[in-house]
């Protein structure tokens, strides 16, 4: 349970973090395990550092070196941005760069009532736990069933349980359930049709408002969900992208020329024009290569329900088929033309 607190000393049945050499591996601490016969063996971690006896790390000091038959390494204690790194891969995730956004346009702080749409590996969802945990609360939804089940074991075996309950739901058609309704202080959808949802949000956001955040790859997804989040009465639309770009320090020697012989220099008497020193610099270096896109972050702000305006939304006659962008277009002129009157 090395996720819930800080601790100094490694117990059984922690989750650790070991650190070789700039690469990352997530270890359950657990001095024997089943092999693919069934049977109860020794807990040996294999690395290209040699192999490691878990058992050994039963008392050991978070952060302190431990030995491997050909090398070591150290232990660490797990925190979301680390366990991102190394957590195992049932979707694709979201990174530390992306989350932090969301954290912060989300304004989110502990005792919070935040909804999750998209469970995944629950990479975010451990940012999210530890930012309301220990009064606020989690509910994270997922589509495939499998997946919904072993992310609330994870969190068990983690010791998060208390603070986040993961369940199957098609949210799109269901919604997150009448227990939520009004209930939430933010809502963040991570789906492929994050417009569809965008209703489901505003039931289960608080009658004083709240934050909204989506994740899309696409533009189109954006394009659309502006276009509903507009119609549902949000307001402080604003679409993003985190590129996280690394300065890389280092020291570099710059020749130095001693431009004195210039005052001297004659025909006659030629003067060596070398360098004739070097200076040494500490600089910022930028990457030779950019970091490439993820996604696109669609944040939103719902105002309490007092004050909320929703557009009508544009559909083709006897169609229940979305707008088209020339229909999307024109509502979006239609909605600015009605705000310009009304100042």
């Amino acid at each position: 349970m090395s996720f819930r607190n800080y601790k100094e000393k490694i117990d059984e049945g922690d989750t650790v973090i070991l650190y070789l050499s700039n690469n990352l591996h997530a270890i359950e601490v657990r001095p024997e395990i089943k092999n693919k016969k069934g049977e109860m063996v020794e807990n040996v971690y294999q690395t290209t550092f040699g192999a490691l006896k878990v058992r050994n790390l039963i008392g050991s000091d978070y952060g302190s070196r431990v030995e491997l038959s050909k090398g070591w390494g150290h232990v660490l204690q797990p925190t979301p941005e680390l366990w991102s790194l190394t957590l195992p891969h049932r979707t694709q995730i979201i990174y530390t760069p992306d989350i932090s956004m969301i954290l912060l346009q989300l304004d989110l702080v502990p005792g919070c009532i935040v909804v999750e749409a998209g469970t995944g590996s629950g990479s975010l969802t451990h940012a999210l736990i530890r930012r309301v945990r220990p009064h606020g609360h989690v509910h994270t939804f997922d589509f495939h069933d499998h997946r919904a089940k072993v992310a609330q074991e994870e969190f068990e075996e983690h010791g998060l349980a208390e603070f986040v309950t993961a369940r199957h739901r098609d949210v799109l058609e269901d919604g997150f359930g009448d227990e939520l309704n009004g209930k939430a202080d933010a809502v963040f959808l991570d789906l492929p049709k994050p417009w569809a949802g965008i209703p489901h949000a505003v039931t289960a956001i608080k009658d004083d408002g709240g934050r909204f955040c989506s994740f899309s790859p696409c533009i189109e997804q954006v394009q659309r969900t502006c276009l509903a989040l507009e119609q549902h009465g949000f307001q402080d639309i604003s679409t993003m992208e985190v590129l996280q770009s690394e300065l890389k320090v280092s020291r570099r020697t710059v020749p130095v020329r001693d431009l004195s012989f210039l005052k001297h220099k004659e025909s006659k008497n030629p003067v060596e024009e070398k360098p004739s020193s070097e200076k040494s610099y500490v600089v910022g270096a930028w990457p030779a290569s950019t970091p490439g896109h993820t996604g696109y972050l669609t944040v939103a702000t719902l105002p309490p329900s007092f004050t909320r305006r929703k557009t009508k939304p544009i559909k083709s006659e006897n169609s229940n088929e979305t707008p088209n962008g020339e229909d999307m277009k024109s509502n979006i002129e239609e909605t600015m033309s009605v705000d310009e009157n009304n100042l």
